[in-house]
This record gives C-alpha cells, structure tokens and sequence, in this order.
C-alpha cells in the first residue's frame, strides 16, 4: 500500500487541507496555461499554432477535474500537468483543447458540485483526478464512491469518455480504511469501464528533488511525470475522439 510513501505525504497534504489557498468559486485556470495565452488576435503561427489547426477555444475539449495537484498548486499555470498536456497535444497536431478544472483542496464532494460547469462546451474526455483530501479528512470511502460513480455516470451519459486517476488515503486512519479506500478506484474503473491510471503521483509522491518544500505538489519535473503518468492512458482516447 506504498504505507512509507503515503505516510510522507499525508502531513504536508494536511496542512495544505487546512491552511491551504482555496477558491470555491471556480479553478484556478479555465484553460491550461490560461494566465499565459496570447492575443488571440496574434498569427496563429505566433501562438505555437499551425495555420491549418483551429484555435483552441475552438476544438473539442478535455477537462480535468481535480484538486491542488491538478490545478498546479505553487507552479506557474503552464507548469501544471494538464498545461504539459496540452503542449503534447499541440505538439502532436491533435485538436483539443485542455481545460484546468482544478480547485486547491477540493473533494469529491466538491468535484461533483461543479461538474455541470466544468462540462460546458463540446468536452470529449473528462480526467477525473480527485480524492487526495477526502482520504486526509478521513471522509467515508462510501461517499466518495458514490461522489466519483456520480461524476463517472453524468459524463458518461452526456458521452463523454473519462479516464480515472487513483489515489491513495493516508495511514492515520488505519488500514482498514488505507485499504477500502485504495479499492475505491479499481473498482469504479471495472464497473464504469472506464480508462485508469492506478497511482497519479506514481513515481513523484515521496521523491524529495520531484516535490516542493511542502512534501507534496510536485515541482516542475514532478509535474511532467504527472503528465508522463496521465498521457499513458489518455493517449488512446483522444485519438478514437479526435474527430
């Protein structure tokens, strides 16, 4: 259960819980690297986009729907992972748009509240990436199952493809609820059929020189890893969506 790991993390993840920045409102960036966009009356060519390729407001989007970790917390807004993305996406020519739904120190709870939001526009994917700070505040993994089967089964029904990012729960509350928590995600995977990543923070989460001061957001590197880990899955979706 990566116990040693998670231990490490979940101190840092509870002071961000607690004393974190928060923003109810709506995420940090409407758009991945949003705060950073040029004119849109510049060349397309001037923008990093190919004459031949529509402007991003125009393509089809995908939506990551998250927490701190997704919204980038203590990185600038084209360092977060689905800002990463969206320049591999670019860079590949494929016509998406990503959207940066991510809300430092939201929940499950909190993910399913804005959904209909965060779903405006013509999404094609949903990555849902949350349930870091429902495991820090000991929150019923009955709850955020049926938190994340909810956001699952309302994209799905507007047939938008998703793909799930697990997350591991902290040991403090024991490991019963280590272990019913870490079941949550495969379990919504298999019964949604819907694309997984297993661990987001796989290969980041504990790495000192892959995170920032406060042991948990990733640094600029983690942050590509993040990437590295999301684009695995995601790579096949968005080409069956491209069109």
């Amino acid at each position: 259960m990566r116990s040693w790991v998670i231990g490490l993390l979940a101190a840092a993840l509870m002071c961000t819980a607690a004393c974190g920045p928060r923003d109810d409102a709506q995420p940090a960036s409407t758009a991945a690297g949003a705060a950073r966009a040029p004119s849109t009356d510049a060349p397309k060519a001037d923008r990093g986009e190919s004459a031949d390729q529509p402007d991003r407001a125009e393509r089809p989007r995908i939506v990551f729907l998250g927490d701190s970790l997704t919204a980038g917390l203590g990185l600038s807004a084209d360092e977060a992972y689905p800002s990463v993305l969206q320049r591999r996406l670019d860079h590949q020519r494929m016509p998406f748009e990503v959207i940066n739904a991510g809300v430092s120190g939201d929940t499950s709870a909190g993910g399913l509240a804005r959904l209909d939001w965060a779903l405006d526009g013509d999404v094609r994917v949903l990555v849902v990436a949350l349930g870091a700070n429902d495991g820090l505040r000991g929150l019923s993994t009955d709850e955020l199952k049926r938190n994340l089967a909810e956001i699952i089964r309302r994209a799905q029904a507007r047939h938008i493809a998703v793909v799930l990012a697990g997350m591991e729960a902290p040991p403090n509350y024991g490991r019963d609820y280590a272990v019913a928590f870490h079941q949550v995600y495969p379990a919504l995977a298999k019964d949604f059929h819907v694309a997984f990543v297993p661990f987001l923070l796989q290969g980041v989460g504990g790495v000192p020189r892959l995170n920032q001061r406060d042991g948990i957001h990733p640094t600029a590197e983690g942050a590509r890893m993040l990437a590295d880990n999301v684009w695995a899955v995601l790579a096949p979706l968005v080409e069956r969506h491209a069109s």
